[in-house]
């Protein structure tokens, strides 16, 4: 039973860190809240994520990370400031919820797949909106804030009531991400 539970709380912080690639403190605020709530069990030196102040000062940064992406110029400018923080974001969630694991496993675990998931689809939502930006003067942008924020929720909350369709997600958003680029490098490449 403890090699399940070692596996849950793997999926549980990959689907946590994919959802950090989309908003940075949304997930955070959910991973707090559920600390606080003991609905699930924080790694030993993560207990502080589960206190009242957590939670509060994650609320106030969740609130005005979303505000700040509908302000038109605001938005880019967040991303780029988002990408290491979302990596950083990623690991740390990683590292908060998987257990009973050896320090150096579950360092390497955050780092590479906390951290890169998160990474990943940050830089991928980062484009988005750059090119949206570009090509809708940033019109669409609010839109694609929107959509954003509603995956970050569905991820973090399927994260924590049901890791295993968390990580099913996002090996979707992965495949999904991977298809996008296949077709974009076919059409780039030069007929032969």
């Amino acid at each position: 039973m403890e090699n399940l539970e070692i596996v849950i709380s793997i999926f549980l912080g990959i689907g946590l860190a994919a959802a950090v690639g989309f908003r940075v403190f949304l997930p955070l605020l959910v991973l707090s809240l559920a600390g606080y709530y003991e609905v699930i069990p924080l790694n030993e030196s993560w207990q502080w994520m589960g206190s009242l102040t957590a939670v509060i000062t994650m609320g106030v940064a969740t609130a005005v990370e979303i505000f700040g992406y509908y302000i038109p110029w605001l938005d880019n400018l967040l991303d780029t400031i988002a990408l290491p923080l979302a990596t950083l974001a990623g690991t740390a969630v990683m590292v908060a919820t998987v257990t009973d694991l050896s320090p150096v496993v579950t360092w390497s675990l955050a780092i590479i797949a906390g951290g890169g998931t998160a990474a990943a689809i940050k830089g991928n939502a980062s484009a988005a909106r750059l090119t949206s930006t570009a090509t809708t003067a940033g019109t669409a942008n609010p839109i694609i804030a929107t959509v954003e924020t509603a995956i970050a929720a569905v991820m973090a909350f399927a994260s924590i009531f049901i890791p295993i369709l968390a990580f099913l997600l996002v090996v979707f958003l992965f495949f999904v991400i991977f298809r996008f680029y296949k077709k974009l490098r076919k059409k780039r490449l030069p007929p032969t």
